[in-house]
């Protein structure tokens, strides 16, 4: 007998915010993108691909939103909350990339440094700082609500780092002539952005290899499942990440075989459902009630 009880979350619609932020990020992306080429600066190419990233991120969250308020088909019964994470995979993987170029373009301009344009560089960077202030400010009240919105606030918090490294280089170029400025610049904002790659690359590699979400340990699920009245073993414990605060469960429970002789099944049912969803906050769930007997039909170890 199989269970499957969900719950639909209600979340403010944050759309408009993250609309607006996606917008204000690709108009900075798109000038810094002109100022990189106008100025030569490593820092202001650097911090381009950083928003690059940050503007895709953005889109993300921004068709996340969207797509959860879509109800699932038979075709897709989870619609493309997938899809998040796919793209978040090619961001880790253009983060990485990124991250090792500035690296070694930044340790061959500390000793061959171009000219910059010192100015320019830092009228492009306070563009940038700008726009992310903005961008910061129309985010702030919604950054709480979910981890979407938290995640899509500090994109744009490691954008505001990025476009201020950039005026510092150029401050210090235009007062100082010291051209390595730049070549530092980029090599600190490629230091910002290798942990954030490696780590983005590691989570959305553990969501497709359907590892156990994190925070979640099972051995503690199996204690509180088998803590339910009626319930005699727990086998085939499985859970996984479909997408971001999306976690599903799934378990094969043996229970006494009285209780599907006496009706008493579905309330044990609705007891497990009760156990997961308050104590580890997993709202979808399958649940597979078994007599003692039915093991010996199953050809397959229990995990």
């Amino acid at each position: 007998m199989t269970h499957d009880h969900s719950h639909h979350h209600e979340v403010g619609d944050h759309r408009g915010r993250l609309a607006v932020a996606f917008g204000i990020t690709t108009a900075i992306l798109v000038a810094q993108g002109i100022g990189a080429v106008l100025t030569g600066s490593l820092a202001l190419l650097v911090d381009t691909v950083h928003v690059l990233t940050d503007a895709a991120g953005l889109g993300i969250a921004l068709s996340a939103a969207t797509l959860a308020l879509r109800p699932p088909t038979a075709r897709r019964t989870w619609g493309f909350r997938r899809a998040e994470v796919l793209a978040a995979l090619v961001q880790a993987g253009v983060l990485l990339a990124v991250g090792v170029y500035v690296l070694v373009e930044g340790v061959q301009r500390l000793f061959e440094p171009p000219e910059i344009q010192a100015r320019e560089l830092v009228v492009f960077g306070v563009i940038g700082l700008v726009g992310n202030i903005v961008s910061l400010l129309v985010l702030a009240g919604g950054r709480s609500s979910s981890f979407n919105m938290r995640a899509a606030f500090l994109e744009v918090v490691n954008d505001a780092l990025g476009s201020v490294a950039v005026i510092v280089a150029a401050v210090v170029i235009a007062t100082t002539g010291w051209l390595q400025a730049d070549a530092v610049a980029g090599l600190l904002i490629g230091l910002l952005i290798l942990p954030r790659a490696l780590r983005l690359l590691r989570e959305t590699a553990s969501v497709l290899l359907e590892t156990t979400p994190p925070g979640l340990d099972l051995d503690e699920v199996r204690r509180h499942l088998l803590g339910v009245d009626h319930v005699l073993a727990v086998h085939d414990l499985h859970a996984s990440l479909i997408a971001t605060g999306l976690p599903v469960l799934s378990a094969h429970v043996v229970v006494d075989t009285g209780c599907f002789a006496d009706g008493h099944a579905p309330q044990i049912l609705d007891e497990l459902q009760q156990c997961v969803g308050s104590h580890f906050d997993v709202a979808h769930t399958t649940f597979q009630l078994e007599p003692v007997a039915h093991g010996e039909h199953e050809d397959y170890g229990h995990p």
